[in-house]
């Protein structure tokens, strides 16, 4: 047995169910849910369609790099959304999702037999990033984010004997559970820091449609080319339709980057089995072709945070994100309680779920950054969203005898 395997920790959500192991939830509520990120708003009817007009295509293999059509869309959608023009040849690959992608890619780029190979990733963070790091044979460092900047990593809090052994650098922009997104200054702190140390950066990019003002978030290609960096060196940014097609279960999404690691990553690929399948291929074709069902999802998540955000800032430290699904909230210093005995209390009063933040980071320098904190997903309808909102108003209106 792979003896990487033991330093995986547990998933955020195994940890919750453990958690609520002792709990009996509220029979006197419906369940409503919002510890989960995954899509909930209808899949459009227009991919439902031509997943089901190619499925002719099962009876032969596809290949790995994807069709020419495919890898046109997906670099035609690039040049639409970002302004920048990216070869569908050499610099684009379609993946399984983002979540596969991430972790795979780190074993392509990731060289264990260095001395101290490291990792670089946001705390709070995405788990893909710690096993993909891990499994690869290097060493995770966690870097922190500042509440004061919106929750902006700290780069500069890294350091120079860590970059000096980083091989990659995981962002994610918008950040997942933050919603930070970030700005030109910050990607070009990264670009000489990758220049300087030779480590490759990959840029999660998942969450780049859901957002909340009228400028679309800064990508990771886009912030290149505006600095010159043409080539896109040492930089893969990770897209997906999960969140912005509601097509979680399709696993389709595309990497775009530097050729040259574009080129290894699909040899890595070819001998992993990571094909994608021609009808899922098919309907991603339609998905990045189209940008109407795009904007009325934004619409939704617009509305839906519209009406809730307000409501759980009369009792919380919480603020609209830059952009994502997720509101990322203080518990209440008069609560006297941590952000895992809130969401036990909640659940057992209110039976609303929520995710403790200490279970989205890990402790570095002494603290836990996400710890005190708790991640909701807006993903479910506005009604049933603002139910929970409610409650939780009213489960620490009734802790702390708060009155608006």
């Amino acid at each position: 047995m792979n003896p990487l395997l033991s330093l995986l920790q547990p998933y955020p959500f195994e940890r919750l169910r453990q958690l609520f192991a002792g709990v009996t939830p509220s029979a006197a509520h419906r369940a409503i849910s919002l510890g989960i990120g995954e899509p909930r708003h209808a899949t459009p009817p227009f991919i439902q369609e031509a997943l089901a007009a190619n499925l002719a295509g099962l009876a032969s293999y596809p290949s790995t790099a994807g069709d020419p059509s495919l890898r046109e869309a997906c670099a035609g959608w690039m040049q639409r959304r970002y302004h920048i023009p990216v070869n569908p040849a050499t610099q684009v690959l379609p993946v399984n999702g983002s979540r596969e992608a991430l972790f795979a890619f780190a074993q392509t780029v990731v060289d264990p037999t260095r001395a101290g190979a490291t990792v670089v990733c946001p705390n709070p963070f995405y788990q893909i990033y710690e096993g993909a790091t891990l499994l690869a044979g290097a060493t995770p460092y966690y870097a922190p984010s500042d509440p004061a900047r919106n929750f902006a990593v700290d780069w500069d809090s890294v350091p120079e004997e860590v970059w000096q052994r980083t091989q990659l650098l995981f962002v994610c922009s918008p950040g997942n559970p933050t919603g930070a997104v970030m700005p030109l200054p910050e990607w070009e702190k990264l670009f000489a820091l990758s220049d300087r140390y030779g480590f490759v950066i990959a840029s999660d990019e998942c969450y780049s449609e859901i957002y909340f003002r009228d400028e679309p978030p800064l990508g990771g290609l886009e912030a290149a080319a505006k600095l010159g960096r043409s080539d896109y060196r040492n930089l893969i940014a990770f897209t997906s339709l999960s969140k912005r097609s509601n097509v979680p279960g399709l696993r389709s999404g595309f990497v775009a980057g530097d050729a040259a690691l574009i080129k290894a990553f699909l040899l890595y690929r070819t001998y992993h089995g990571s094909a994608m399948g021609p009808a899922v291929q098919a309907a991603s074709v339609a998905a990045w072709n189209d940008e109407v069902h795009v904007e009325e999802n934004r619409a939704l998540y617009r509305q839906k945070f519209a009406q809730v955000t307000p409501m759980l800032a009369e009792v919380m430290d919480v603020r609209l994100p830059d952009a994502g699904f997720y509101l990322w909230a203080k518990v209440p210093d008069a609560l006297g309680m941590s952000d895992a005995e809130f969401a036990q209390a909640l659940l057992a009063q209110y039976n609303v779920t929520v995710l403790p933040g200490s279970y989205l980071a890990r402790d570095s320098g002494g603290a836990n950054p996400g710890a005190q904190r708790l991640r909701m997903a807006l993903v479910a309808e506005t009604a049933e969203c603002a139910e929970a909102a409610s409650r939780i108003v009213q489960f620490i209106q009734s802790r702390t005898l708060f009155h608006p």
